[in-house]
């Protein structure tokens, strides 16, 4: 009898491992916000600090996250004729992490004012 009960009970505590890594595999990634920061970086050589950079490369601060992420995958899987180097780039971040950017970018005011360069001038 306990020989029935220890080989039934292989199968079903190999069900519930996997299973439970899996489940943990399919969950949906988070990330802090030091994380994003250094994620965005990254974009600030380009689209300057915080995406508002004025130019001909694209101000991307403000603009709904939904676009932003639909363009940088687009990018990534080699959908975007249009590109210069963000092929390249967005192949080094996964999927979740896009969309990580995306929504860090569209939260930003693109209008918003820098304090700090208003402190480093000189006051007459």
């Amino acid at each position: 009898m306990k020989r029935f009960f220890r080989r039934a009970a292989a199968p079903v505590l190999g069900v519930l491992l996997f299973g439970g890594i899996a489940a943990k595999g399919l969950a949906e990634p988070s990330f802090s916000s030091e994380q994003v920061d250094l994620m965005a970086a990254a974009c600030a050589n380009c689209h300057g600090t915080d995406g508002r950079l004025v130019g001909s490369v694209p101000t991307i601060a403000g603009r709904p996250a939904s676009v932003l992420e639909a363009r940088l995958l687009a990018f990534k899987h080699e959908e975007q004729s249009d590109t210069t180097i963000m092929d390249r780039i967005a192949k080094g971040f996964t999927d979740e992490e896009l969309a990580a950017l995306a929504a860090h970018f569209a939260a930003i005011d693109p209008d918003g004012d820098d304090d700090s360069q208003a402190e480093q001038e000189p006051q007459e």
